[in-house]
């Protein structure tokens, strides 16, 4: 019985050191940096010039801040976490917070109900994502890329309520999609400016960006966010708003390029109000398995109320144009508020163009929409490429007179698929300068004119000799000025 004890009793010491130490901050109103917590609790943190190593878990009560305002760099030990119960501030122009050991990725961040978080010009890799429990969030100007499932389940950055501000970052190559937010939340970010590719690299069968319902009062906005599918992926998809167990769905879908996705958008549930504009949706078509998805835009509800607005946006060479599905609807353009001018182009399947399906019994004003871009339009061109009442009686139908295409600034195609590579960037970029352009300038996130360079037709390799962030690169001529985000790492 002795030796039975004492074994037992060394089983339990050996198990109770797998579990690291959690330094927590004396929750007196204190401000810390990260050379006062190596002060107090030197085994929490070690320093070595501007690197600074983190071995046990950090907890910030709920009086307390912890603020990084200088440049440094924080090795996190694998499955640490920090936890914030007060305030967490980076103000510093560039911080990196990544893995000890990039093969065994720390736990991440949990930002507990009523904390107050400011993340700017932060890179955050090899992570568990981060886990936001509270309405006052900001990350700005940051770049996640290669974080794995860990204190965040759902996304790279999971959100539970409020009206988080997400801006100008970039999210790459990560395992787990990059926003989301739960299908029992009610959550009206503003998540703005941002690249996104190559996110969800477990591949399962959810979007880049995936949002549940929203609050009642505020709208969710997900405006000028470039977001850039793994062509080898075939279940990832580019955007979803879905309202799967009651709630409300207020949101703003604006100036975003979404490309080569399983599909570009879709909003799914009734009570969902959304405004779609002036997105360029493109060649999101990775599965190829038309019964399963491939839609620039699929609307569907089985019950209840859906009013989606949609003006202005390009839809090219998916698998479908734009679904309406179950008792959903949309509006394309009438002749009162919406000036309609959407653009289709190539979307189709086995032979068969479908710029629009309607798979409801409802009618669908879409009327000043260019259903095959480069031609002027007619009627029955419009008519050969929308699937309605007139292919099936038991559907709705179209009402899509007057076409429009004629007053239409269509855009040059040499100048639509002109891309540079590498993006993010290291120290050049390189493209082929098919459509002309003279002038290469780049600007920061304010607008501030950084670099001119002067470029030439046909192949380029350009030096960037600027800071880590995110800048517009922006191409011109005489005639055509086209703007690209930029992620220089």
């Amino acid at each position: 019985m002795k030796k039975f004890i004492l074994t037992f009793s060394l089983l339990i010491c050996v198990v109770s050191l797998t579990f690291a130490q959690t330094y927590v901050t004396p929750n007196t109103g204190v401000t810390l940096t990260l050379d006062d917590i190596a002060t107090n609790s030197p085994s929490t943190i070690t320093v070595s010039g501007n690197q600074y190593t983190m071995l046990e878990n950090i907890e910030v009560s709920e009086s307390d801040t912890v603020i990084i305002d200088s440049d440094l760099t924080l090795l996190v030990d694998q499955n640490l976490l920090l936890t914030v119960f007060g305030s967490f501030t980076v103000t510093a122009d560039a911080v990196t917070i990544t893995s000890l050991d990039t093969a065994n990725p720390f736990e991440g961040f949990r930002f507990e109900e009523f904390s107050q978080i400011d993340i700017q010009n932060t890179t955050i890799t090899f992570s568990g994502g981060l886990k936001v429990l509270t309405e006052d969030f900001t990350i700005n100007n940051c770049v996640l890329d290669n974080n794995v499932s860990g204190a965040s389940t759902g996304s790279v950055i999971s959100l539970s309520r409020g009206e988080a501000q997400i801006t100008n970052n970039s999210f790459s190559n990560n395992e787990l999609p990059a926003v989301s937010s739960a299908a029992n939340s009610s959550v009206s970010a503003n998540i703005f400016n941002n690249y996104m590719e190559a996110n969800n690299q477990s591949n399962s069968n959810r979007p880049q960006i995936n949002m549940g319902p929203t609050m009642d009062t505020a709208t969710l906005k997900i405006v000028q966010n470039t977001i850039i599918g793994d062509p080898s992926l075939d279940q990832v998809g580019g955007i979803a708003v879905a309202n799967f167990v009651g709630g409300t769905i207020l949101a703003v879908i604006e100036d975003n390029i979404i490309r080569d996705n399983r599909y570009g958008m879709t909003v799914v549930g009734s009570n969902a109000f959304v405004s779609i504009i002036n997105n360029i949706i493109e060649d999101n078509n990775t599965q190829n398995i038309p019964n399963l998805g491939g839609s620039g835009i699929s609307l569907n509800t089985s019950s209840g109320t859906q009013e989606i607005i949609a003006t202005g946006n390009e839809i090219r060479r998916n698998l479908w144009g734009i679904t309406v599905i179950g008792t959903a609807s949309i509006n394309l353009g009438d002749d009162v508020d919406n000036p309609g001018e959407n653009v289709f182009s190539e979307n189709g399947n086995s032979g068969e163009v479908y710029a629009l399906y309607n798979n409801t019994a409802n009618t669908l004003l879409a009327k000043h929409n260019c259903w095959i871009e480069g031609q002027d339009n007619t009627s029955a061109d419009a008519e050969a490429v929308i699937f309605h009442q007139a292919d099936d009686n038991s559907l709705g139908e179209v009402i899509y007179d007057p076409v429009g295409c004629q007053a239409l600034s269509t855009t040059d195609f040499s100048v639509n698929d002109f891309s540079f590579y590498p993006n993010p960037v290291t120290t050049e970029i390189n493209f082929n300068n098919t459509a002309s352009f003279t002038t290469l300038k780049i600007f920061g996130l304010q607008g501030n004119l950084i670099e001119t360079k002067i470029i030439s037709e046909g192949e380029n390799t350009i030096q960037i000799n600027v800071a880590s962030g995110m800048y517009f690169a922006n191409f011109s001529n005489n005639k055509t000025i086209l703007v690209r985000k930029m992620v220089v790492q």
